[in-house]
């Protein structure tokens, strides 16, 4: 059996989430009775720091955000033949892209909200009191980043002429962001699926309704306890909840993610709409995913077992 070499940190906005995610593993890990090793990635030096380690090594993938969630690191572990947990490059490229990730599936029965991309330097007055013309209310997320970091709501001209009147501080969230995605804004119940691989199939397993402390399920929400309440299983037509189901395993499917992913939607009391998929949910002790695999009898230790099994 390979040793585990688990992958934690990553130095980036969600660096602390990463932490947290790790030591849940790792608690699992030495339950399972795998031999492992730890090492806090630092993006400047992991190609550095993987020179150590051979095929003998299976990486366990805890980390989240940019570098170890966008394809960067799983290149790097590619090239140099050592497996790893999660998806591949290409795959978690286009998970953590929402730009891509949509037209990927823009041609399945996953039901997509409008949006348009700019460069962060485009964000001008004119071109948001254009688009709220054409929208209405209207969303600015980075194109490329998790844990609904950066998302700024828009229902209507004062709160555009606010964002500018502090526009240096409101623009400073995105420092590390060069791709904005400016997308309609619906107001709806918000729902996550979690999808699981077992023996090379996918399987999409509950429906949650997350209701928020906050004004939607912002980061503060998702890693602080207290700050959101899980209904699972959500309460929805049966029609509604299958479709849930159904789209979250076309999306998983079509990027081609590995042993685990979380797709969340929206949810109008019409429609169902795909917001992103995260190939690399949290597995931290308030996370969705081990939740909605505890309500099927999936304790967090099988969990674990079958996100290695699906890397091998």
């Amino acid at each position: 059996m390979k040793k585990i070499l688990v992958l934690e940190g990553g130095f980036n906005e969600e660096h602390e989430i990463s932490l947290i995610t790790s030591k849940e593993v790792q608690k699992s890990l030495k339950r399972l009775k795998f031999n492992f090793e730890v090492i806090k990635v630092n993006p400047k030096h992991f190609s550095s720091q993987i020179k150590f380690y051979n095929d003998d090594f299976l990486c366990f993938n805890a980390l989240h955000g940019t570098f170890g969630e966008d394809g960067t690191i799983q290149k790097i572990l590619e090239k140099k033949d050592i497996l790893f947990t999660h998806s591949n490059s290409i795959s978690s490229k286009i998970s953590f892209d929402k730009n891509l990730t949509k037209s990927k599936i823009n041609d399945t029965e996953v039901v997509l909200l409008k949006s348009l991309v700019f460069d962060k330097s485009k964000i001008k007055l004119d071109l948001l009191n254009q688009i709220f013309d054409k929208l209405d209310s209207f969303v600015i997320k980075p194109v490329s980043s998790g844990s609904s970091y950066g998302i700024k709501i828009f229902n209507s001209t004062e709160d555009i002429k606010k964002f500018f009147l502090n526009y240096k501080n409101e623009i400073l969230v995105y420092k590390n962001h060069f791709k904005l995605m400016i997308e309609k804004y619906i107001r709806g119940r918000e729902l996550t699926v979690t999808v699981l691989e077992s023996e090379g199939v996918s399987k999409a397993i509950e429906v949650t309704e997350i209701i928020s402390k906050n004004l939607f399920f912002d980061y503060k929400a998702k890693y602080t306890k207290g700050f959101s309440k899980h209904i699972l299983p959500a309460n929805l037509p049966k029609k509604i909840y299958q479709q849930c189901l159904y789209f979250a395993k076309i999306v998983h499917d079509r990027l081609g993610c590995k042993g685990i992913s979380r797709s969340d939607f929206l949810y109008d009391e019409k429609k169902v709409y795909f917001l992103e998929i995260n190939n690399q949910p949290g597995l931290t002790p308030i996370s969705l995913a081990p939740e909605q695999l505890n309500h099927k009898n999936i304790s967090y230790d099988l969990l674990i077992q079958k996100i290695i099994e699906a890397s091998l």
